[in-house]
C-alpha cells in the first residue's frame, strides 16, 4: 500500500524472536522503519534481526531482555533510544500462556503469565513514554487477544492479563492524546504460529487417534471462530503497521478484533 511510509521511524517490538512479533517486525521494516527487537531468547532474536536486516536493508538491532524485570526493560528501552536516536513506536507483543482450572492453577504460573503478559506491557510503556513524548508523536500497539474481550475456561491468568492490557491501552490513550501518542490493542483469535503447530501431534493423540494433526488443530482452536480458518501472523502484522501510520492518527483507545468472528458470538 503506497500510503504506508515509516521511513526514519524507530519501532520497538517485544517478544520478537518468532511468531507474531517477528512478523510485525518484518512488516514494519518493509515499510521503512528501523527496528529494535526485544526477546528473552538471545540467539533466536539475533537470528531474526539478522534476517530482517538482510531482507529489508534497514538498521535492525536485537536486545535480550526479560520482560518480568522492570529494571532490565528500562535499561533495554534506554539502550534502543541511545542506539537509534529515539523511539517512535512501541509494540508490546511478548506473552505466554498456561492452561489449568482455577482450583489447580499453580501460583508460580499465575505470576509468570501476569508478569509477562500484563506487567511487562506496563514496564515497556513506562520506559518508552518519555521518548514518545519527546517525538511529539508516538504509537503504542499492544497485542492483546480475543481473550482480552471475552473469556474461556482454564485460562484464568491469561484472560485476566489480556483484559488488563485492554484497560491499560485505554488509560494510555487518554494520557497520550495531548502529546500526540495513540495507544491501541489488537485482539487476535487463533493465530497459526509454532506455538500452535507444535501442539498438533499431542492433540491428535489426546483425541484418541484416528484424526489427522490438521483436524486436531481445527477441533482445538477453530470451534469458536465462524470463519474456521487460522489467522496468519502477517495479518496481525499488517494491521499493526497501519496503526503506526499517520492515517491512523485518530484511532486511539481501541480494542480491535482480528478473530474470525469469535467475539461476535
Amino acid at each position: 500500500m503506497s500510503f504506508i511510509d515509516l521511513r526514519h521511524r524507530v519501532s520497538v517490538v517485544t517478544g520478537a524472536a518468532r511468531g507474531i512479533g517477528a512478523a510485525i517486525a518484518a512488516e514494519l521494516a518493509a515499510a521503512g522503519s528501523h527496528i529494535a527487537l526485544l526477546d528473552i531468547e538471545d540467539q533466536a532474536v539475533k537470528e531474526t534481526a539478522a534476517k530482517i536486516a538482510r531482507d529489508a536493508g534497514i538498521p535492525v538491532r536485537a536486545y535480550r531482555v526479560d520482560m518480568r524485570d522492570p529494571a532490565a526493560v528500562d535499561t533495554a528501552i534506554k539502550a534502543v533510544a541511545a542506539d537509534f536516536g529515539g523511539i517512535d513506536h512501541l509494540v508490546n507483543n511478548a506473552g505466554v500462556q498456561y492452561i489449568s482450572s482455577i482450583a489447580e492453577f499453580p501460583i508460580d504460573k499465575w505470576d509468570l503469565v501476569t508478569q509477562i503478559d500484563l506487567d511487562g506491557v506496563f514496564y515497556a510503556t513506562k520506559a518508552a513514554w518519555p521518548f514518545l513524548v519527546e517525538r511529539k508523536r508516538g504509537r503504542i500497539v499492544n497485542i492483546a487477544s480475543v481473550q482480552g474481550l471475552i473469556a474461556s475456561e482454564f485460562k484464568p491468568a491469561y484472560v485476566a492479563a489480556k483484559h488488563g492490557v485492554v484497560g491499560l491501552t485505554r488509560a494510555a490513550a487518554l494520557e497520550g492524546a495531548p502529546a500526540g501518542i495513540t495507544a491501541n490493542a489488537i485482539c487476535p483469535g487463533a493465530v497459526m504460529t509454532d506455538l500452535i503447530r507444535n501442539q498438533a501431534a499431542d492433540l491428535a493423540r489426546s483425541y484418541g487417534g484416528g484424526i489427522s494433526e490438521e483436524e486436531a488443530l481445527a477441533r482445538a482452536f477453530l470451534s469458536a471462530m465462524p470463519t474456521k480458518r487460522f489467522i496468519e501472523p502477517v495479518e496481525v502484522a499488517q494491521l499493526c503497521v497501519y496503526l503506526c501510520t499517520e492515517s491512523a492518527r485518530s484511532i486511539t483507545g481501541a480494542a480491535i478484533s482480528i478473530d474470525g468472528g469469535w467475539s461476535a458470538h
